[in-house]
C-alpha cells in the first residue's frame, strides 16, 4: 500500500465522529418512538450536557432520577387515590361494591403485579446488560482511538527508518570487497554458526588462560626471587672483569711492569721455598 493511501486511510479513521447516547438512541429506536424535535432553549442544553457528561455523572443523574421517580409515583398513586375516593363520595347514587366484587378485583391486581414484578426483572437485566455492553464499548473504543494515533504516527516513523535504513545501506562496504556480506541466508547462518562455535572455543581457552593466570604469577614471582642474586653476583663479576681489563690494559702500556715483576719473584721465592722443602723432607 503506498503511503498516500495510507494518509488517506488515517484520514477517514482520524476523522471526527462525534457519538453520544442521544444521537445513538435515535439511530437505533424506530420512527414511531421517536419524539419529535423542539427548538427550545432547555432541549438544546440537556442534549448538550448528556454529550459531554461522563460516566460517573450518568450514573449520579441516574441514581437521582429513581429516587424521585420513586416520590413522584407515589405521590400520584396517593393523589389518584384521594381524587377516585372524592369522586366516589361526591357520587350521585354513590357506587357500591360487592364482597365478591373486592375479591376478584384483588386476585386481577395480584395477578397484574406479578406481572409487572416479572417485567420489571426483565428489564432491570436488560438494563444489567445494556451497560455491561456499554463499558465494554467505551473501552474498545478508547483503545482503537489509542491505537489510531499510534497508526497516526507510524507514516512519520516510516520514513525515519526508511532514511535510516539508507544511510546504513551507504555505510557498508560493496559487497566485492567482502563476499561474505551477500551470502544467502542459509550460507550466512552456517557462516554465523561456524563463528560462534570458533568463539566459543576461544572463550574456553581464554577461561583456561584466566585460571593458569594464579599459577603462572606465583612461578613468575618465584623466578624473580632466584634471579635477584644472580644479577647481584653478575653486576659484581661485570666489575671485577671491567677492573681486570682495565689493569690488562695499563700492563700493555707500560704500566703495569713493575706488578708483573713483583708476580715473577714472588714466584720464584714460591718454587724456591718448595725445592727447600722437598730436600728437607
Amino acid at each position: 500500500m503506498a503511503t498516500t493511501d495510507v494518509q488517506a486511510v488515517l484520514d477517514e479513521l482520524l476523522a471526527p465522529t462525534p457519538l453520544s447516547i442521544i444521537s445513538l438512541s435515535d439511530e437505533i429506536r424506530p420512527q414511531t418512538l421517536q419524539s419529535p424535535k423542539r427548538n427550545s432553549g432547555v432541549s438544546d442544553v440537556s442534549a448538550d450536557v448528556l454529550e459531554k457528561s461522563t460516566p460517573g455523572s450518568i450514573e449520579a443523574d441516574l441514581a437521582h432520577y429513581k429516587e424521585l421517580f420513586s416520590k413522584l409515583r407515589f405521590s400520584y398513586v396517593e393523589q389518584l387515590t384521594k381524587e377516585k375516593f372524592l369522586r366516589a363520595i361526591i357520587s350521585d347514587p354513590p357506587p357500591i361494591v360487592e364482597a365478591a366484587e373486592n375479591a376478584a378485583f384483588e386476585a386481577r391486581l395480584g395477578e397484574e403485579k406479578a406481572a409487572l414484578k416479572a417485567q420489571k426483572m426483565e428489564v432491570e437485566e436488560i438494563v444489567g446488560e445494556l451497560e455491561r455492553k456499554g463499558r465494554e464499548l467505551s473501552l474498545r473504543y478508547e483503545s482503537i482511538q489509542l491505537r489510531t494515533e499510534e497508526l497516526a504516527a507510524l507514516p512519520a516513523k516510516i520514513t525515519d527508518l526508511n532514511t535510516t535504513h539508507n544511510t546504513l545501506s551507504s555505510m557498508i562496504p560493496s559487497p566485492a570487497l567482502n563476499p561474505s556480506l551477500s551470502l544467502p541466508l542459509p550460507a550466512t547462518q552456517s557462516l554465523l554458526s561456524q563463528r560462534r562455535a570458533e568463539l566459543e572455543v576461544l572463550d574456553a581457552e581464554l577461561a583456561a588462560f584466566e585460571a593458569a593466570v594464579p599459577a603462572k604469577s606465583r612461578e613468575l614471582e618465584m623466578l624473580e626471587a632466584e634471579l635477584r642474586p644472580l644479577e647481584v653476583q653478575k653486576e659484581a663479576l661485570t666489575k671485577v672483569a671491567r677492573e681486570a681489563m682495565r689493569r690488562r690494559e695499563q700492563g700493555e702500556q707500560g704500566w703495569g711492569n713493575g706488578i708483573e715483576e713483583q708476580g715473577r719473584w714472588w714466584r720464584a721465592v714460591e718454587a724456591g721455598l718448595r725445592e727447600l722443602m722437598e730436600h728437607e723432607v
